[in-house]
């Protein structure tokens, strides 16, 4: 972990060209949503592929408030992330009152829903046109923006990485976790499901949203079509599968592998849709052979080299006979008779624990 830790903070500094300092803002984006999707999908178990939403709503929120309130850029950022909160409670209250596909279809029309507005209000939104979003840093050049963005990125990051991590070992992340395993048991046992579901949704979609708002202050340029896009929460959903929703760096890994390939497609195929053709093949390989993610199994491939633990205690012929001997209750009178105690030590010498 301090291994992994110490290469991407010095990312920057090892990269060969500014494009690769961009990619590197582009993954930590990608492990940002997926590590905040993870608070819900994680520890809940509930799939949502509509936090590309709250990730639109972040991004816009930030660039309107800059726009037409004259708000700083990262005071309109803290600001968004808020009011996407204040949005997400009746949200998620409204979309949690159902379980499995149907969740999953209600979170798809909310993102639908959302674009489609996003992209009818030309006169706010700029619709398909894009919105142009100031640069919080407009002396910078494009290198520095990019290296500065992307500390910005790897702090965020450690926030919701702390965020998950506390609330993975709370009581509330017990209760969580109850929900993913049985929540039908988890409410039956007293466990609050449907607050404590509002709580973890609300509390992602937040974290959503403070990516999405940074990612309008680097990127400066919105697209409703890619910013409410189901195709993003997708391939977030395969990240956080693909490096293990059970583990605290499980999205992040999911996020620098993926992300790193859709970076490699685009670069090198451009346009062409062969990176939704290499994200399908990947998913299915991951539910058929990853089902719990890659750090799942790499966990179980070193266990098989391990030695196997065994549930018997092994034991000396000596140990053995000790304990025999600690057993005879005082005053029985066998420690008397010196026979009985030899012919104890002989019937016992001959004990030996057999390989098995």
């Amino acid at each position: 972990m301090l291994a992994g830790a110490a290469l991407l903070v010095s990312w920057p500094s090892l990269a060969a060209n500014p494009y690769l300092v961009s990619a590197g803002v582009v993954v930590l984006n990608y492990a940002v949503f997926a590590s905040s999707w993870n608070i819900m999908g994680g520890l809940t178990g509930y799939i949502s592929l509509g936090h590309a939403a709250y990730f639109g709503l972040g991004a816009y929120g930030t660039a309107l408030l800059i726009q037409n309130f004259d708000i700083p850029s990262f005071g309109a950022w803290f600001l968004a992330g808020l009011l996407t909160l204040v949005i997400a409670i009746p949200v998620g209250w409204a979309a949690l009152r159902v379980r499995g596909a149907s969740f999953v279809i209600v979170t798809i029309a909310l993102v639908l829903v959302l674009a489609l507005i996003f992209q009818s209000l030309r006169g706010i939104t700029g619709g398909s046109d894009g919105l142009i979003v100031p640069r919080p840093f407009p002396d910078l050049l494009r290198p520095e923006h990019h290296a500065t963005f992307y500390y910005i990125y790897a702090g965020l990051l450690a926030v919701v990485l702390a965020v998950w991590f506390v609330i993975a070992r709370s009581r509330f992340g017990a209760g969580l976790k109850a929900i993913r395993e049985d929540e039908d048991k988890a409410e039956s046992l007293g466990i609050p499901t449907t607050r404590y579901k509002g709580i973890a949704h609300a509390l992602s979609a937040y974290f959503v949203a403070l990516g999405g708002g940074l990612y309008a202050l680097w990127f400066g340029d919105l697209d409703p079509i890619m910013q409410f896009s189901v195709l993003l929460s997708a391939e977030v959903v395969l990240m956080a599968l693909l490096g293990g929703v059970r583990f605290l760096l499980g999205p992040l890994v999911g996020a620098i592998i993926v992300g790193t390939a859709l970076e490699y497609f685009v670069l090198n195929f451009g346009e062409t849709q062969l990176h939704l053709v290499a994200t399908g093949i990947l998913l299915a390989v991951v539910v058929l052979f990853l089902p719990d993610g890659v750090l799942a199994g790499l966990s179980e491939l070193v266990a098989r080299f391990r030695p196997q633990a065994t549930s018997i205690r092994e034991m000396t012929a000596e140990e053995l006979q000790n304990q025999r001997v600690s057993e005879v209750r005082p005053g029985s009178g066998v420690d008397a008779d010196p026979t009985s105690s030899e012919r104890s030590e002989q019937e016992l010498a001959p004990v030996e624990r057999s390989p098995s």
